[in-house]
């Protein structure tokens, strides 16, 4: 008869939502503690329900190296500032080739073959954030008068956890640099949450911004990797090299998806100081995207 009262009592607990809904939290959070606790890497994850707030953190509060994730605050610091000088996405920029590095990451050296490179303001953040554009990038940076600026601009809209310290051409000078541009996934999940409320931009460059995020160029086999051929992600990735010992410092991927069910997720995941290549890391990110997804799919 007990056995009987308490089967009853648990069906009826399941029948209310909220219940419902911590229960099947606590059931997702398992199972990105498994896929974090067996991939014999530093790995951490946010997950934000952009529409109830529900949070989901897993070494939520240690720093990771962001790599070319940076180059999204670096937009939003860049956009922000254009729209304090009254300067337009049609802006035309001169750029020499010779201040570029030739042997980095660099789409727009490659369409664009003469010594002055006359691009506009808008083209030069396509460049940095959809294609990742290491020369893009650095430009950007000085044409927001450097790091400490961009940083200090995170700062200021109450972004605790993300450090900007260092341009992807300093990053290549030696192997520790690249930690010293780090976020936790918290951090990165309020920044993603400001923007998801469009609270950090004109109109027009919200729909920029998030266009070219989501038309993004970047490496499709991380967030994306294991959803449906038609998923929306908003996303900017990051990547570092390999090092003698066959180390990876970072394989990242941030960004927001949109569900067919109207539901957005924000979504962190930093997988770092790891062996085996990026495939793995972008593997690993895939594998948590998709048991994301799984969760929030179910209307």
């Amino acid at each position: 008869m007990l056995l009987r009262h308490s089967f009853a009592l648990l069906l009826l607990l399941a029948a209310i939502p909220g219940f419902a809904r911590k229960d099947r939290a606590e059931a997702l959070r398992q199972s990105l503690q498994g896929i974090v606790d067996t991939a014999r890497a530093h790995i951490g994850v946010g997950v934000l329900d952009l529409d109830t707030g529900d949070k989901l953190l897993i070494n939520g509060n240690d720093s990771f190296p962001m790599q070319s994730v940076f180059k999204f605050p670096l937009a939003i610091a860049v956009l922000h500032q254009m729209e304090q000088e009254k300067k337009p996405l049609s802006t035309p920029v001169s750029l020499s080739r010779k201040n570029m590095e030739a042997n980095t990451w660099s789409p727009m050296l490659r369409d664009h073959k003469e010594e002055q490179i006359r691009i506009t303001l808008g083209e030069l953040l396509s460049y940095s954030v959809k294609k990742s554009d290491n020369n893009a990038c650095d430009a950007l940076f000085r044409l927001a008068d450097g790091t400490l600026v961009v940083d200090q601009y995170i700062k200021s809209l109450g972004i605790k956890g993300m450090a900007i310290k260092a341009t992807e051409a300093e990053m290549r000078m030696a192997w520790p640099v690249q930690y010293t541009n780090s976020c936790r996934p918290d951090a990165m999940l309020q920044l993603l949450q400001q923007f998801y409320r469009k609270k950090l931009l004109s109109p027009e460059h919200q729909q920029f911004l998030w266009q070219i995020m989501t038309d993004s160029e970047n490496p499709a086999d991380r967030i994306k990797g294991l959803l449906p051929a038609q998923a929306v992600v908003t996303h900017k990735t990051g990547t570092s090299d390999t090092n003698e010992q066959g180390l990876t410092a970072a394989t990242n991927d941030v960004g927001i998806i949109s569900l067919p069910n109207g539901r957005h997720i924000a979504l962190v995941v930093y997988v770092s100081d790891f062996k085996g290549g990026t495939a793995r890391g972008a593997h690993l990110i895939a594998i948590v995207a998709k048991a994301v997804w799984d969760h929030y799919s179910d209307k």
